[in-house]
């Protein structure tokens, strides 16, 4: 089973999340335009000035995408371990 990576982007103020989710749209095209899979994406607000947009992929793609988008982190996504 290949590793799943999850890659996040922080945002913070008073629009955090909108802009969380206008970025999500924006990972979501350039995943389309690039013809790269991806098992997940979303947006969370985490704190009251702090959210999130996040995409799960598989760790083959990660280098490509972290020069490419630049999250500010990334972590093992253990959430696909079951399936």
């Amino acid at each position: 089973m290949k590793r799943k990576i999850r890659l996040i982007w922080d945002f913070y103020g008073g629009d955090a999340l909108k802009t969380a989710e206008h970025h999500e749209v924006h990972l979501k095209q350039f995943m389309l335009k690039e013809a790269i899979g991806y098992d997940l994406t979303g947006t969370e607000e985490t704190q009251e000035m702090h959210a999130i947009a996040y995409m799960t992929v598989d760790e083959e793609h990660v280098t490509v995408l972290r020069d490419a988008l630049r999250p500010n982190r990334a972590f093992v996504d253990r959430t696909f371990d079951e399936q």
